[in-house]
């Protein structure tokens, strides 16, 4: 297991890193606001797996693997960058009652939800390249199996994500509340949803591996 002064140091790089405004806080406070404090959680519920996936993927060399052969990078990011769009397609087909209380999510929604958090993050190969990137720095051959080493500083990147990012699920769903009020324009959170899907998929299509 890392020492604690290597726990300590992950932590501050974590720290910045997931306070720093990025696509997972975006997407997480889009949903804050547009589907309630519910949402926004699952949405990081299914992103913190990802992590997990990414950790996993990297101890066995999958991440470098993407890393190495362009085709496979290009692969993974075109397919995200469909998926969001598909996302975006199905936010604005969405018959559901903008502002309904956050009590009417149904079990099948926050199926979706969480998956949708989880797919955007595993098709992200940039989460891929930021844990390649990262993890190997603290890791110790010393300090115990490389797996277990990569599944604590994912599990301590989670939990400080869950502080930074449940303040931003909580902001969002005190807008959500005020926004309630614009009885006008019902279907204004699902517009601002599917605006952020179809941002994360153009950023998506025009980044590159460097």
């Amino acid at each position: 297991m890392p020492d604690f002064p290597t726990l300590m140091l992950f932590a501050a790089a974590a720290l910045v890193l997931t306070a720093t405004p990025g696509p997972d806080m975006l997407l997480i406070a889009s949903r804050s606001i547009s589907q309630g404090r519910a949402a926004g959680f699952f949405t990081y519920g299914g992103i913190a797996l990802g992590t997990y996936c990414h950790a996993l993927a990297a101890a066995f060399g999958l991440s470098q693997l993407v890393m190495a052969v362009p085709a496979a990078y290009e692969a993974v990011r075109w397919a995200g960058c469909c998926y969001l769009l598909y996302l975006a397609y199905k936010t604005i087909r969405s018959e559901g009652a903008a502002f309904a209380p956050p009590s009417t999510l149904q079990r099948l929604s926050a199926k979706r939800i969480f998956f949708a958090g989880l797919t955007t993050n595993l098709l992200n190969p940039k989460m891929a390249l930021f844990v390649v990137a990262l993890f190997p720095q603290f890791v110790n051959v010393q300090s115990g199996p490389i797996m277990l080493q990569m599944l604590i500083f994912a599990t301590l990147l989670n939990g400080i994500g869950l502080i930074v990012n449940g303040a931003v699920i909580i902001l969002g769903s005190t807008i959500r509340s005020r926004l309630a009020s614009l009885r006008r324009f019902p279907k204004l959170p699902q517009y601002m949803l599917a605006t952020v899907f179809t941002g994360l998929a153009c950023r998506l299509a025009l980044q590159t591996r460097n």
